[in-house]
C-alpha cells in the first residue's frame, strides 16, 4: 500500500474515531477502541484490516462493535465494504486478561495470565479526571466530598462509597479522580478500575480457564477497588457472589472501595440482597443534576483549557440554559463549538451554535409553550392573564408583556410574526423591538436580569 493511502486512511481513522468516543463514551472507547490499529486494504476484495494487541480484545470487538466499526468505515470511505478485525500479525501474543494499557512487566514471558490484572496500578485512569477538573456546585458537592475522603492517606469514615448518578453527571470522573489522589498519596499502591461488565467477562474467562483460583487471589491482593457502572451485574449470580466475597474480604482488611451507578442500590434489581446490603452499607452519595449556575461555571473552567477562548457571554448562557441533560453533553457541545469555529475560521456567536448544535439542543430542549410563558410571566409579576393580549400601554403592563416575548423567542422555535399573534395579535416588528429591548436592559438592568434569570429557571426546571 502507498504511502499517501496509509495518510489517508489514518485522517478517516482520526474522523472515525471522534465519532466513536462521542457515541461509545470515554471508557469503552479507551478500553476497545483507541488500541486499535488500521491496517492493510485490499482494493481487490474492499477488505480493510483492523488490529488489536491481544486475542481476547480482537474477540471483544468482533463480538460488539464490527457492525459499527464497517458501517463508519463505509461511509467515510465507500470503497471499503468488508471490516476484518483480528491480533496484529507481527506481534506475540499477549496475555489475554488485561485491564487498560500495558503493564510495567508485560516482558516477563511466562506471565501467567491472571497476572496481566495485578500489575495495573493506575495506569487505566483517565489522566484528565482528577479532583483538580472536577467542578462543583451545590448538586455534587457531597459525592466531591466524600470521593476525597476516599482517596486520603487517613482510614476513611465509610467504606464502600456508593456514588449514585444519571448518566453524564460526573460519577465516573469521581471514581477516576479518586484512584489518581490515592495513587499520588500511597507510592506502590495498586488500584483495580473496571466496569461491572468488565468484571465478569474477566470472571467468566478465568472461570472457562481453570483459572479461578488465581483470579481470586490476584484481585483480593488489590489496596483499592473502583468498579463503575455497577446496576450491570445484574442477574450474573456467579460474578455477584465473587463480587461479595472480594468485597468482604477487601473490606475484612481495611482496603477501600468505591462503586458508581446511575440508580441508588435498593433501586438495582436481579442483584442478590447480600451484595445490596454490602453496597449501601457505606455511604451512598447523591450527584444531582447540574443546575444552570454549575453549568456556567463548568463551561467557564472548560474555556480556560483553550488557548483562544473568545466566546461571547451570552454563548454560554445560550449552551447552560439549553444544554440541561448532562455535563458530559455541555462539554461535548461547547467542544464541538470551538473546533467548528477554529477550523472554519468563523466567529463563535449564538447563531452560529444554534446551526452548529441543532442535535444535542433539540434533544435537550424541554417543550416550552407561549402560554406556559405568558402564565408563568403573569404570576411573577402578579398581572392578570388578559393583559398579554390587552392593548394597555401602562409601564406596569408593557414591561412584563415585552419579558414574556423575548422568553417566547429564547425559549420556542416560534417565529417573530406567531408570537405576535399570540399577544394579541401584534405586529412581528413590535415583537423584534420587545426582545432587543430586554436583550439590551439585561446588560444594563441588573434588576430587569435578574427577573429574566428566576423566569428562566421557573421555566426550564
Amino acid at each position: 500500500m502507498f504511502e499517501d493511502d496509509r495518510e489517508a486512511l489514518a485522517a478517516d481513522w482520526s474522523d472515525i474515531c471522534t465519532g466513536l468516543k462521542k457515541d461509545l463514551g470515554h471508557q469503552a472507547y479507551s478500553q476497545w477502541i483507541r488500541p486499535i490499529e488500521v491496517g492493510n486494504f485490499c482494493k481487490d476484495t474492499g477488505t480493510l484490516d483492523l488490529f488489536l494487541p491481544t486475542e481476547f480484545s480482537a474477540n471483544w470487538v468482533n463480538d460488539r462493535f464490527v457492525d459499527r466499526l464497517s458501517l463508519a468505515w463505509k461511509i467515510a470511505r465507500s470503497e471499503v465494504r468488508n471490516v476484518r478485525v483480528s491480533v496484529h500479525p507481527g506481534r506475540r501474543k499477549l496475555p489475554e486478561l488485561r485491564v487498560g494499557p500495558a503493564a510495567a512487566n508485560d516482558h516477563i514471558p511466562q506471565q501467567n495470565p491472571v497476572e496481566a490484572i495485578t500489575e495495573l496500578g493506575s495506569a487505566g485512569l483517565d489522566p484528565s479526571l482528577t479532583f483538580a477538573s472536577f467542578v462543583t456546585g451545590e448538586g455534587n458537592v457531597l459525592a466531591y466530598n466524600a470521593a476525597q475522603r476516599m482517596a486520603a492517606t487517613e482510614a476513611p469514615q465509610f467504606s464502600p462509597l456508593y456514588l449514585k448518578a444519571a448518566t453524564g453527571q460526573g460519577k465516573t470522573h469521581l471514581l477516576h479522580a479518586i484512584g489518581h489522589q490515592f495513587a499520588a498519596a500511597k507510592a506502590g499502591t495498586r488500584i483495580f478500575y473496571c466496569s461491572a461488565e468488565r468484571f465478569m467477562v474477566e470472571f467468566v474467562q478465568a472461570l472457562r480457564q481453570n483459572q479461578m483460583i488465581e483470579f481470586k487471589a490476584r484481585l483480593r491482593g488489590f489496596d483499592m477497588l473502583l468498579v463503575d457502572d455497577i446496576q450491570f451485574i445484574i442477574g450474573k449470580a456467579s460474578a455477584q457472589e465473587e463480587l461479595l466475597y472480594t468485597i468482604d474480604a477487601l473490606l475484612a482488611e481495611g482496603k477501600r472501595l468505591a462503586f458508581a451507578a446511575d440508580r441508588a442500590p435498593q433501586a438495582l434489581d436481579g442483584v442478590e440482597p447480600r451484595l445490596l446490603s454490602r453496597l449501601s452499607m457505606g455511604l451512598v452519595a447523591d450527584i444531582q443534576p447540574a443546575d444552570i449556575d454549575l453549568r456556567r461555571k463548568i463551561l467557564e473552567h472548560r474555556l480556560a483549557r483553550f488557548t483562544s477562548n473568545d466566546v461571547p457571554d451570552d454563548v454560554i448562557e445560550f449552551l447552560a440554559r439549553t444544554i440541561s441533560r448532562n455535563v458530559r453533553e455541555l462539554v461535548g457541545g461547547l467542544n464541538k463549538l470551538i473546533a467548528y469555529a477554529q477550523l472554519t475560521g468563523q466567529p463563535v456567536s449564538l447563531q452560529l451554535a444554534e446551526e452548529q448544535l441543532t442535535d444535542i439542543l433539540s434533544a435537550n430542549r424541554r417543550r416550552i409553550t407561549i402560554d406556559e410563558i405568558q402564565r408563568t410571566v403573569c404570576q411573577f409579576y402578579r398581572l392578570d392573564r388578559s393583559e398579554m393580549a390587552s392593548k394597555r400601554r401602562a409601564r406596569a403592563v408593557v414591561r412584563p408583556r415585552q419579558v414574556a416575548m423575548y422568553l417566547a423567542k429564547v425559549l420556542t422555535p416560534r417565529s417573530y410574526p406567531e408570537i405576535g399573534r399570540k399577544f394579541g395579535g401584534r405586529d412581528h416588528s413590535t415583537v423584534i423591538h420587545a426582545v432587543r429591548l430586554i436583550e439590551d436592559l439585561r446588560t444594563r438592568d441588573a434588576d430587569m436580569d435578574g427577573d429574566v434569570r428566576s423566569l428562566l429557571r421557573q421555566l426550564e426546571s
